[in-house]
C-alpha cells in the first residue's frame, strides 16, 4: 500500500483549486439509473470512490464513459438489472444509494448490505423504514436486501435518527419518491448541501421537488424522468481541510472555487481560533499558524448547518498547535477518534473522555511513522505531518485517495515537501 512521506516545517503558500464534492457526486451518479436517457455529470473528482461507483453502474448494465482529465462522466442506463453484488458494494458504503433508484425504476431490487466502517456503526434502518413507508416489501437475508413493490406510493416518511437526520437515507428516499405515485413528504430530512445538489439534478431530470435544504421535503411523483446535464458542487470538506492545513503551517493559501456559503460553521471556528480569513472576488484566503496567535476552541459536531463531523479530525490536528485546552465533542459517530492515538505518536497531548477529546495544544510535534484509519483521519495526519519537525510517513493513504483528488500534488504546488511512496 502506498504512503506519503512528508518533510515538515514549511508554510503553505499559493492557490489551490477545490475539486467536486465526493459526497455529492456518488448519489448523483446513482440517480442516473432513474432514466434510460443520457446523463452528463461535470466537475467529477478523480477519486477511487468514483471509480467504484462507475464499476457498480456498469455491473448493473449502464453504459458509462469517464473522462477523468475533463472531470466528466456520461451515462446511459437504457437496460439495467436490479442486483447489487456484494463484491462491489462491500468496498464503499455510499453504494447503498443505488437502492432507491433501482426500486423506483424496476420495482424490484436486490442489493448487498454495505460493509462496516471504522468510524462507527452506520445502520441503514432508516433507509429501509422509509422505503417500507413507500409501499416496499423488504426482506433482509443472507447479507442482501431484497425489495419489491407493485408501485411505490407517496407517504409521510420520518427520517430522524439518534444522531440526527440521515444524509444517504434522505438521498435514497428522495430518489425513490421521484417516481412514486402521489405525494411524499420527508420529515427530518438532511439539509446538507450534497442533498440539495442531488435534488437539483433530479429537478433537472424532471422531478417535482420542493423544500430542499429544509427539514421538510415534498416530492410529487412523476411517471418517468429524462436525461440531464449537471455540474457537481465544490467539496466543502476538501476546502476546510486545506484551510486547516494553511492555518496550521502558518502559511497563506487562497481557495479557488469553494462555496463559502457551505462553510459557515467551519469558518466561524477558524475565526475563533485566531485564523485570518479574507474574502476577495469569490475566493477565500487563509492566513495563520503557530506564529499567528492560534487559540484553543471548543466544538461539537452536528448535522448541517452545524460543525461537520467530517472536519473534526482536521480541526483536532490544528488544535494540537494552539496553546491551551480545546474540547472536541463527537455527536455523529461514536468511534471517530482513532486519529487521536496517531497524533499522540507525533507528540500531541490528547485525552479521550467519552464522546469528547481534550486537546492540550502548543507542544511541538516531531515526525514519526503513523497509520491512517479512515479518510478524514488521514487528512488530519497529513496536516500534523506538515507541521512536525523531521519526517512523517503516513501509511494506508488509500483512504485519502477515496476522497481527496491528487492531494499530494496540490500540497506540493503550495510548497509542501510531500511525496507518494509506492507500496510493495
Amino acid at each position: 500500500m502506498d504512503s506519503f512521506l512528508i518533510e515538515g516545517g514549511r508554510p503553505l503558500h499559493g492557490e489551490v483549486q477545490i475539486s467536486g464534492s465526493k459526497n455529492a457526486v456518488l448519489p448523483i451518479l446513482a440517480a442516473t439509473l432513474l432514466t434510460a436517457e443520457t446523463c452528463v455529470i461535470r466537475r467529477v473528482p478523480d477519486l477511487s470512490d468514483v471509480d467504484f461507483m462507475v464499476k457498480i453502474l456498469r455491473s448493473l448494465g449502464a453504459e458509462v464513459t469517464a473522462d477523468p482529465g475533463a472531470g466528466t462522466i456520461t451515462t446511459r442506463s437504457a437496460s439495467i438489472r436490479g442486483f447489487g453484488d456484494y463484491e462491489l458494494i462491500r468496498k464503499m458504503r455510499g453504494s447503498i444509494c443505488i437502492l432507491g433508484p433501482l426500486l423506483a425504476r424496476l420495482k424490484t431490487a436486490t442489493v448487498s448490505l454495505p460493509g462496516g466502517c471504522v468510524i462507527g456503526t452506520r445502520p441503514i434502518d432508516l433507509h429501509l423504514k422509509g422505503l417500507a413507508a413507500l409501499g416496499t416489501h423488504l426482506v433482509v437475508e443472507s447479507g442482501y436486501i431484497r425489495c419489491e413493490t407493485p408501485q411505490l406510493q407517496g407517504n409521510l416518511v420520518f427520517l430522524g435518527g439518534r444522531a440526527g437526520p440521515t444524509v444517504l437515507g434522505t438521498a435514497n428516499i428522495l430518489m425513490a419518491a421521484t417516481m412514486a405515485e402521489g405525494v411524499t413528504v420527508i420529515e427530518s430530512a438532511a439539509c446538507e448541501p450534497e442533498v440539495v445538489d442531488l435534488a437539483n439534478f433530479l429537478i433537472a431530470m424532471g422531478a417535482k421537488i420542493q423544500g430542499v435544504g429544509s427539514p421538510t421535503i415534498t416530492v410529487t411523483g412523476v411517471t418517468e424522468l429524462h436525461g440531464a446535464e449537471h455540474e457537481v458542487i465544490p467539496d466543502r470538506i476538501e476546502a476546510g481541510t486545506f484551510a486547516c492545513a494553511a492555518a496550521a503551517t502558518g502559511g497563506e493559501v487562497t481557495l479557488r472555487g469553494a462555496r463559502l456559503d457551505h462553510l459557515g460553521a467551519v469558518l466561524e471556528k477558524l475565526r475563533e481560533a485566531g485564523v485570518q480569513l479574507d474574502r476577495t472576488r469569490g475566493a477565500l484566503t487563509i492566513r495563520g499558524g503557530p506564529g499567528g496567535g492560534l487559540k484553543p476552541v471548543d466544538v461539537t459536531t452536528m448535522p448541517y448547518s452545524g460543525f461537520p463531523t467530517d472536519m473534526q479530525a482536521q480541526l483536532m490536528a490544528l488544535m494540537c498547535l494552539a496553546p491551551g485546552t480545546s474540547i472536541l465533542t463527537e455527536r455523529i459517530f461514536e468511534s471517530r477518534f482513532m486519529h487521536a492515538a496517531e497524533l499522540m505518536r507525533l507528540g500531541a497531548d490528547i485525552a479521550i473522555e467519552g464522546p469528547s477529546a481534550i486537546v492540550k495544544g502548543g507542544r511541538p510535534l516531531s515526525g514519526a511513522p503513523v497509520m491512517a484509519s479512515d479518510l478524514r483521519a488521514s487528512a488530519a495526519l497529513v496536516i500534523a505531518g506538515l507541521c512536525a519537525s523531521g519526517s512523517t510517513q503516513v501509511h494506508r493513504i488509500y483512504h485519502l485517495d477515496r476522497g481527496y483528488e491528487r492531494m499530494e500534488t496540490k500540497l506540493a504546488a503550495l510548497g509542501a515537501r510531500i511525496s507518494r511512496v509506492p507500496g510493495e
